[in-house]
């Protein structure tokens, strides 16, 4: 198992600083999983044994996680190092403890989604990405924070379970799989025990909130008919049964598979599974479909749980079978003339031609899929995708991408957003993560090629002196900025733009799993 457990040899991550050329004579061959091109894999335990005891202990990062030798990719990984420490160093001067960061205000922005409640959002969304980029200092103190200083004890009001799973258990367990260091291991099973009332529905199927206060659950107001939604409570399955594994603690297994069991049961329209849908009665609300906003991780996690088992959750893996079946027979649209291929929302059985971004990383989940269960047909559609959501930032004046992008008639407005509100760019990942994949997966340069022109129009029109910030129209060079880092930049934008440049040994995709926001967790819990 791929792991970075420097503890065993009484190292620590300062020692992960510069480039040691010795790197040949240590690298082995790992036969067994012969599928990303040529792959070369590093097995850190036996790396640092030996230069342990030649007593070689100035140990760097590219020797122990695969970065190559090509000067290009070092730069650009280099590059993209520079901007995780220039968006971290602003955080940590002007919203250190805060959630994020208001890079043209100079001050915490605590108005996301768990509101004025400073819990440390980017500290802990961030941590696995400096320990991947061998940040040393920065991760240290990131460790430390968390440590001494992440609580949900004084939290008020309602807090997003949703969120609360993939951003702080999915990183808590991230961390834990990469170090192997208990305290990560007991934050993340603080958070999930906190929030087990939300499961206690007659369906199981839970509620979006809870009121740590009086345990008291209820889902969003702005949910039709105040029913849950898809994309939240059907992603929760990598985390919970991942926590099963290592705790030798069923519980959270068994919460996670009454729901894939009650839904695989139940009547479904089209073979796709409904945003909404009432935990109490199982009855399904609104018939709208969507690979999109309020439906995408759900079928993520149908796939990446049976990866993450060590392919033996065959439910979840029929599931996404049969899901991908109706996905390409309702939920796929063809622009007319330009022959642009877009994930639209189905609505009571009519595919609206519009696309979001959050679509964006359907390119990384089918490239995964046709790799995974060797169907070339996921692959071709992965790759058209990615060619459509590249459509979108090249249409735009600031080589960007829309929030949400249309297909109308006239070809000139494929891939364009049409209204002003679906023109900004919040520092999005999911475009970037489906570079990331179809490259690791096909080889293309073009993917790289792609990634590196998105770094220089983040760098151009995102970068401010005190970090990155989204803008609020990517079709105007000189657009106002929404004043805010967004946490998943750093959780997932730089990481994946980071691995896009690095080699396939460094968290190869047959030994981990991400979860919806970039965290890696290790496959079949072996850590």
């Amino acid at each position: 198992m791929f792991l970075l457990n420097f503890d065993s040899f009484q190292l620590k991550l300062s020692f992960l600083l510069t480039i040691n050329s010795a790197l040949s004579c240590h690298v082995y061959h790992d036969p067994i999983f012969p599928i990303y091109g040529q792959h070369v894999m590093l097995h850190p335990k036996k790396f640092l044994d030996e230069s342990k005891s030649q007593g070689n202990l100035n140990l760097i990062q590219s020797n122990v996680i695969g970065e190559g030798d090509d000067h290009v990719n070092k730069n650009r990984r280099d590059k993209i190092r520079e901007m995780m420490i220039h968006a971290w160093t602003g955080y940590k001067k002007y919203a250190w403890g805060a959630n994020e960061l208001r890079p043209v205000s100079k001050k915490p922005y605590n108005e996301g989604i768990f509101g004025k409640n400073e819990i440390g959002l980017t500290i802990i969304d961030a941590i696995d990405t400096l320990y991947i980029m061998g940040l040393t200092n920065e991760y240290e103190e990131a460790k430390m924070w968390i440590e001494n200083n992440f609580t949900l004890e004084k939290y008020q009001g309602y807090f997003d379970t949703f969120e609360g799973n993939i951003r702080l258990i999915g990183s808590f367990l991230s961390m834990y799989g990469l170090t192997q260091d208990q305290m990560f291991l007991e934050k993340a099973k603080y958070v999930v025990d906190k929030i087990l009332p939300i499961f206690e529905t007659k369906t199981g199927i839970p509620k979006a909130l809870i009121d740590f206060n009086t345990n008291s659950t209820k889902n969003y107001d702005y949910a039709y008919g105040g029913n849950s939604i898809l994309s939240q409570y059907g992603s929760f399955h990598l985390e919970f049964s991942f926590l099963s594994k290592i705790t030798g603690d069923g519980t959270y297994l068994n919460i996670v598979e009454k729901i894939r069991k009650f839904l695989s049961n139940s009547n479904k329209s089209h073979d796709l599974y409904p945003i909404y849908i009432d935990s109490d009665d199982g009855e399904w609300g609104l018939k709208y479909n969507s690979i999109g906003s309020n439906g995408d991780s759900f079928y993520e996690y149908l796939l990446k749980s049976w990866i993450l088992s060590g392919y033996e959750d065959e439910l979840s893996k029929n599931m996404f079978v049969s899901s991908m079946k109706a996905i390409q027979r309702h939920l796929i649209g063809t622009s007319h003339g330009n022959d642009l291929t877009y994930l639209g929302f189905l609505k009571f059985g009519e595919l609206e031609p519009k696309m979001d971004h959050l679509s964006c990383f359907a390119g990384a989940l089918f490239s995964l899929a046709g790799n995974t269960l060797n169907n070339s047909e996921y692959l071709k559609l992965a790759e058209k995708i990615a060619d459509t959501c590249h459509a979108s930032y090249v249409k735009s004046e600031t080589g960007l991408g829309p929030e949400q992008f249309w297909f109308l008639h006239d070809p000139k407005y494929h891939a364009k957003a049409v209204k002003f509100d679906e023109s900004r760019f919040a520092l999005r990942p999911e475009t970037i993560e489906s570079y990331f994949y179809l490259y690791r997966i096909t080889k293309n340069q073009t993917y790289r090629d792609w990634g590196w022109d998105c770094v220089l129009s983040l760098e151009k029109y995102c970068k401010t002196p005190h970090g990155y910030s989204g803008i609020k129209n990517v079709y105007d060079i000189k657009s106002d900025k929404d004043d805010i880092q967004q946490s998943f930049f750093l959780a997932e934008t730089l990481k994946y733009l980071y691995l896009l440049y690095s080699n396939d040994s460094l968290l190869p995709l047959n030994e981990w799993v991400f979860n919806t926001e970039g965290h890696p967790l290790p496959i079949n819990g072996e850590v």
